[in-house]
């Protein structure tokens, strides 16, 4: 155990001096992130300011919403988009069979020595206006408040990883799998917004099939004690355990395509 946490370590460490070799470039990268989010969320402020709500929520309301979509999805993705993104052309080049082979589990290999420091400006940014909206909106914060705010946090950033994992594991049997994370982005984006302003068909989608929901509505939807369609009283605990479900869900089926691998001629 202490000799993986050790290479793990070291596959982190590796691949953060590759990319502060240029910092320029790096930091430039934080930067234009923070500032294409920023745009973004300025014209839903701008929105709201006009109409006064979005489906019954404030700004203030819509803030604590986007801070912890954000949040949870650069945690979530900077431990699997970049790396299982280039699942596709590790099998087509034949280099995955090299990995398989490599001294440690491949999916923590895969994850630790890609590890993604560029989501650094997405945290800065997710941070400071989560900050600002805790101060804002109407919650009475207390130590378990705080606690289940940071465990649906994590259960979020896990939902993440879960499903980029999977769409990445599927190129082992499919070889093509690139393809889903457009699919995936697709939801991503609807799940910015509350789900309540959907159709009944879509937050059905957002909670079961693709369950984006659980990234950003649904646990700031309990904090703020506004009603959660389908799930009701159950929404706290089903933000709780939305993470850990999809973990063992892309843990069996990443085992299932690693079995199913065929290598490069498929």
């Amino acid at each position: 155990m202490l000799r993986t946490v050790i290479l793990m370590r070291e596959l982190v460490r590796m691949y953060i001096r590759t990319k502060v070799e240029y910092p320029g470039a790096m930091v430039l990268g934080w930067v234009s992130q923070f500032v294409s989010y920023g745009a973004v969320y300025t014209a839903i402020a701008l929105i709201i300011a006009r109409f006064g709500m979005l489906g019954g929520w404030t700004w203030s309301d819509m803030a604590m919403l986007l801070s912890v979509h954000l949040l949870t999805y650069s945690v979530g993705a900077s431990f699997s988009f970049t790396q299982f993104r280039e699942m596709e052309d590790l099998v087509r080049q034949g280099t995955m069979d090299a990995i398989l082979v490599k001294p440690i589990g491949t999916w923590l290999y895969m994850v630790f020595s890609g590890f993604n420091i560029g989501y650094a400006g997405h945290v800065v940014l997710a941070v400071g206006l989560m900050a600002w909206a805790i101060t804002q909106v109407d919650v009475a914060w207390s130590l378990p408040t705080v606690l289940f705010l940071v465990a649906t946090l994590v259960s979020g950033a896990m939902v993440v990883c879960a499903l980029m994992t999977m769409i990445g594991a599927t190129a082992l049997v499919w070889v093509r799998s690139r393809h889903l994370y457009s699919i995936f982005f697709g939801f991503w984006e609807l799940a910015r917004y509350p789900i309540t302003i959907f159709p009944l068909p879509i937050q059905v989608l957002l909670l079961a099939v693709v369950p984006m929901g659980f990234i950003s509505t649904v646990p700031v939807a309990v904090l703020l004690g506004k009603p959660v369609p389908l799930l009701g009283d159950f929404a706290g605990l089903a933000c709780l355990l939305a993470g850990p479900v999809m973990a063992g869900l892309a843990m069996l089926h990443w085992r299932w395509c690693l079995r199913n691998y065929q290598g490069a001629g498929g």
